[in-house]
């Protein structure tokens, strides 16, 4: 089991870098979800997740996640192949939290090197965007 967390890494290279162990077998748990990065201008961002929350209807979807750890696996789930038995079993084994819980507080928390700086100046938190989309957790 893999205690990782998501401060200061960029959301999608984490992602990629998650669904692999996934795959493996491995059970991953992820924390500080709101503090991942999202590469690019603040607006366009913005107005990329915005567009993604708006595309569904209110009674047929589809649905896109307010929340920022729904959103992070949200992004893992579209980087392994969900519609056969070993994807669903793999997303079955990945937990994502904002904070950090009580019975994790004492793990140790590792950092996947890859996916922590950005090359960019110009990012996001996660946290940000789902501020923006609505979202009451913080």
């Amino acid at each position: 089991m893999a205690v990782i967390d998501a401060d200061g890494h960029v959301m999608g290279r984490l992602s990629s870098k998650v669904a692999e162990r996934l795959l493996k077998g491995e059970e991953v748990i992820i924390v500080n979800a709101e503090r991942a990065i999202i590469t690019g201008k603040r607006e366009m961002v913005f107005a990329e997740y915005k567009q993604r929350k708006d595309r569904g209807k209110i009674m047929r979807g589809p649905f896109y996640p307010r929340r920022a750890d729904l959103i992070l696996k949200k992004s893992v789930k579209g980087m392994i192949p969900f519609k056969t038995s070993t994807g669903r079993e793999a997303y079955k084994r990945l937990k994502v939290y904002v904070g950090i819980p009580k019975e994790y507080s004492s793990a140790k928390l590792e950092k996947v090197e890859v996916a922590i700086r950005p090359r960019t100046d110009k990012y996001v938190r996660l946290g940000d965007v789902s501020a923006y989309l609505g979202s009451k957790v913080r």
